[in-house]
């Protein structure tokens, strides 16, 4: 067996965590769920996160072979074409991205120019794909439920789950998104728990429990089967279908998921300028108020 090499990054202001995997001995390296700081009040973008990857990935002088999303993030811009045209790599993500890009084209109202194909990533990927990183074979899960195109990607006993689990102490993704479903979610985690018990589980967000002081991303498909405090091997699935919906239907709408949406279905690139060499998001009026 190959030694995978996993280096977390954690972006406190999204709660994001981004990983760095690598093939050592071959110099390979792949990037999960990168992030591109974005100040709201200011609409102003930066790469202060990105450039500490980047400088890490430098520093070790491995080649960046994939940029990994795990879906198209809802709570921070992804910094994906940043870190392609600084390190190369191709950007990867689900092929169901395709269903995501049409409900979201018709809530921004973008243009007929706006290709809903997926065209935008280098590569799209589905159940039982695999990539290649040097020695190693990264193995894709569909695991929709938080959105339809969430993806794990499983390299050796670390499965990288996107927003599909947190920490067991915290519990599950929301549902409540355009093209969520609780009950789909459920099959995934179900999925996700017929891997080894062993399996590492790396979550891209942690916003800590109460019980907790430590930010934590970490955990196993044995820990999660067994306290995970939303769903586990004694929640039936019409148990947790009433809890998430209920529990979706009080929590409030993600301050960036407009801005963030936009960019991230567009595999992170930002709006073109207009005539006057400057750039807009788009801000749809009470479209997705709860």
């Amino acid at each position: 067996m190959t030694a995978l090499t996993i280096m977390p990054f954690f972006e406190e202001q999204t709660f994001t965590v981004c990983y760095v995997i690598a093939d050592d001995k071959n110099k390979q390296c792949a990037i999960i769920d990168p992030v591109l700081n974005f100040d709201l009040s200011s609409a102003t973008t930066s790469t202060i996160f990105a450039d500490k990857v980047i400088s890490y990935i430098n520093q070790k002088q491995w080649q960046c072979q994939w940029i990994l999303e795990t879906h198209a993030h809802a709570d921070h811009l992804t910094a994906a074409p940043y870190l392609q045209e600084q390190l190369g790599g191709k950007i990867v993500i689900g092929k169901h991205i395709t269903e995501v890009q049409k409900i979201f084209k018709s809530v921004f109202n973008f243009n007929e120019n706006f290709n809903i194909n997926g065209i935008q990533f280098d590569k799209l990927v589905d159940e039982n794909d695999t990539l290649t990183l040097g020695d190693l074979s990264i193995n894709i899960l569909h695991t929709p439920g938080h959105t339809p195109a969430c993806v794990t990607y499983l390299v050796e006993d670390a499965a990288f789950i996107g927003d599909t689990l947190f920490m067991p102490d915290y519990g599950t993704a929301r549902c409540d998104f355009p093209g969520g479903d609780a009950e789909t979610l459920y099959h995934s985690i179900q999925k996700i728990f017929q891997l080894d018990d062993n399996t590492r589980l790396f979550s891209c967000h942690d916003y800590k429990s109460t019980t907790r002081t430590e930010f934590a991303w970490q955990s196993s498909v044995a820990e999660q089967k067994e306290s995970n405090i939303h769903i586990n091997t004694t929640i039936s699935l019409k148990e947790f279908v009433d809890f998430r919906n209920k529990r979706d239907s009080s929590l409030a709408v993600p301050k960036l998921i407009l801005p963030s949406v936009q960019v991230n279905i567009n595999a992170g690139h930002l709006p073109a300028a207009e005539n006057n060499g400057k750039q807009y998001l788009k801000l749809p009026i009470n479209t997705l108020a709860k």
